[in-house]
């Protein structure tokens, strides 16, 4: 097969670590030796208020510097595949495809009131050091500054809240502060869920249909080894029987209902009223 760019979209907690860890362990399919490369994606653009960057933004020399990014990573692996994964960038599809106009997308969902309970775990989380100084080795030398500053301010304001939070966490919305001001800490995850997958919906919409697949992470945790043989050929990926049976071993259903278990039946009842045009949208309600 061909050098093929894969980018696995989807909102926080849904799933997109595991497709990612699942297609990787395949020879000659590789990724980046960190959870994320937001700081790759957003170079150029550091300052935008958001995440969901305009696809008019993603100008030659940022095109150009992503793409030696992705052509480094498959020289220093040989591989034919590079996967991507980045959460934010479910915000931004027009924006990632203008930059990589031959990828290809798995678009993988999750019920939204069960990713909310898990992603509210880590806007409170303690600090990763390992975890850290594993995505500090990508981020852009000019940029160090002001992610420095970032990063500090957010592990300060975590010992200031009232709900023991980060300042930031996840995908940044656009209006990010006065949904910080106005919701609690359970809205402003199930907003942050219902903004990456209408996003990507709309930016799917408008696409070629060969150009992106959809997962339904429920299903894919239920049948991993169909589900994982129907994305493989999506990608133009042979793989024999047994080896993909062997990679998906350690997948399971035993998270499915956990967030919404975590957060009770009043907040799931108001979470569902808060973003259930969507949640209804995907049969989730």
């Amino acid at each position: 097969m061909s050098n093929t760019d894969v980018i696995i979209v989807g909102a926080p907690r849904s799933g997109t670590n595991m497709l990612r860890d699942v297609l990787t362990s395949f020879d000659s399919i590789c990724t980046w030796p960190c959870d994320e490369i937001n700081y790759i994606w957003r170079h150029g653009n550091v300052r935008y208020p958001s995440d969901e960057i305009p696809e008019k933004r993603a100008t030659p020399a940022i095109k150009n510097y992503i793409r030696q990014r992705f052509s480094d990573i498959r020289q220093q692996y040989n591989a034919e595949v590079v996967v991507e994964k980045t959460c934010a960038n479910s915000l931004r599809v027009p924006f990632v495809d203008a930059v990589l106009p031959d990828a290809k997308y798995i678009f993988i969902y999750r019920d939204g009131i069960d990713a909310t309970g898990s992603a509210k775990e880590r806007w409170t989380a303690k600090l990763d050091i390992p975890y850290i100084l594993e995505k500090v080795r990508f981020v852009p030398k000019t940029d160090l500054p002001y992610y420095g500053l970032r990063y500090f301010w957010a592990r300060v304001y975590r010992f200031i809240s009232r709900e023991k939070r980060l300042a930031f966490w996840g995908p940044a919305l656009d209006g990010m502060q006065s949904v910080l001001q106005n919701h609690t800490l359970n809205e402003v995850c199930a907003l942050q869920w219902q903004r990456c997958v209408d996003n990507a919906e709309k930016a799917f919409s408008d696409m070629p249909a060969d150009k992106v697949v959809r997962v339904r992470y429920e299903d894919f945790v239920r049948q991993p080894v169909e589900e994982l043989s129907r994305i493989l050929e999506f990608i133009g990926k042979e793989v024999e029987p047994e080896k993909i049976a062997t990679a998906v071993e350690g997948v399971s259903p035993r998270s499915l209902g956990k967030g919404r278990k975590a957060l009770g039946e009043q907040q799931v009842a108001n979470l569902e009223e808060l973003v259930g045009e969507t949640l209804k949208r995907y049969d989730y309600l």
